[in-house]
């Protein structure tokens, strides 16, 4: 790679916002803070592109395949250092992120896909049965991880003891295994829509070096981006708490930070009329942060024995339930439009607004 291509922003930007926030920067005030956001949404954009560039290296569903596990592994690292710090809310962590994370997936990435290809295209086509695929799975998960534990008999409240959460646990990675199995093997042309008229028109696939190069500078935003989130998660719990909303907020902003990434894709691919990217990395990434995000989280749970909350209450389990219904219908007919992109908005609306408003 020439010096004067390495020297493009988005490659500059993740090296510098690393060495602001080892060295300490981020704890200068006000004015560190600040200078964090910039270098946090300066990440966001640069992971945006990386990801675009390994995605046309690989060709589809192995380029979100790629940027869905990494947001989820640095999902995990995340969780799992707040659980262990300790501290008031830690035992609901988990969970609050988790289901944080699948309601903006669903609703606001979908949402926002959805309708900026309805503005834009009228009509937008994909393969039905690459969202079947992913709804059959993403619901078994969501069921076994976040409801069926309010309705287990062996432990008051609503936990898994350590027998069933190892049980749910190996269900989410035999599902998710064989999930993926289908996605790269067995039923790849479930996931990809060709393209008749060439409407896209796209430049030829960057070479291995800038493609491995892109591939660490993406692992690097992504680890800024969750970094920074942590370390200005005082300065968000401080904006909550002066405008007297819950601490369940808290969750939502992490989660909407830790998604911008994959969002900006998803919606960058549904404005190139390539929607069933924008599934692709919606769906998938929703199905990665709970299949693979609760075994994970479990295993560190059980080590350190440190308790953890699975199951919702009923307010989130009606919204999730109408979620995933309302996915579903948008989804059976194997094509998009505007409405469909605007209910899945004002549902996600609807969540916020009940976090902020309980």
């Amino acid at each position: 790679m020439r010096t004067t291509q390495f020297l493009k922003w988005y490659n500059v930007f993740p090296v510098v916002a690393g060495i602001f926030y080892l060295g300490g920067f981020l704890e200068y005030g006000n004015i560190g803070s600040i200078v964090g956001t910039a270098f946090l949404f300066a990440s966001v954009l640069a992971a945006v592109h990386h990801a675009e560039v390994i995605a046309h290296k690989v060709g589809e569903p192995y380029g979100t395949i790629i940027l869905a596990i990494c947001i989820t592994i640095l999902e995990v690292g995340l969780i799992i250092s707040f659980m262990l710090s300790g501290g008031e809310g830690a035992i609901t962590y988990a969970r609050d992120t988790i289901f944080a994370a699948v309601m903006i997936i669903l609703n606001g990435i979908l949402g926002i896909c959805i309708w900026v290809g309805g503005v834009k295209y009228k009509e937008q086509f994909f393969m039905r049965s690459s969202a079947t695929t992913y709804l059959v799975s993403l619901v078994a998960i969501l069921v076994l991880t976040l409801i069926l534990p309010n309705y287990t008999s062996s432990v008051r409240g609503p936990f898994y003891t350590e027998s069933q959460l190892i049980f749910v646990s190996i269900a989410c990675l035999v599902i998710y295994g064989t999930f993926l199995m289908v996605q790269t093997v067995r039923h790849r042309n479930f996931f990809v829509v060709e393209d008749p008229n060439h409407t896209v028109h796209e430049a030829a696939p960057p070479s291995r070096a800038v493609t491995i190069i892109s591939l660490i500078l993406l692992v690097l935003c992504l680890a800024v981006v969750i970094l920074m989130a942590k370390g200005l998660s005082p300065v968000i719990e401080g904006f909550v708490s002066s405008i007297g909303a819950p601490r369940a907020l808290v969750g939502v902003i992490i989660a909407l930070v830790v998604l911008l990434p994959e969002g900006l894709a998803a919606i960058r691919a549904a404005r190139n009329n390539q929607i069933q990217s924008s599934i692709n990395l919606g769906l998938g990434s929703a199905l990665a942060s709970v299949g693979l995000t609760i075994p994970a989280v479990s295993v560190v749970c059980i080590i350190y024995d440190i308790p953890f909350v699975l199951g919702l209450d009923l307010k989130s389990i009606i919204l999730l339930a109408l979620s995933v219904c309302i996915v579903m219908l948008s989804l059976s007919r194997g094509k998009t439009n505007v409405l469909y992109g605007t209910v899945l908005l004002v549902n996600l609306a609807a969540y916020i607004f009940t976090v902020i408003v309980p």
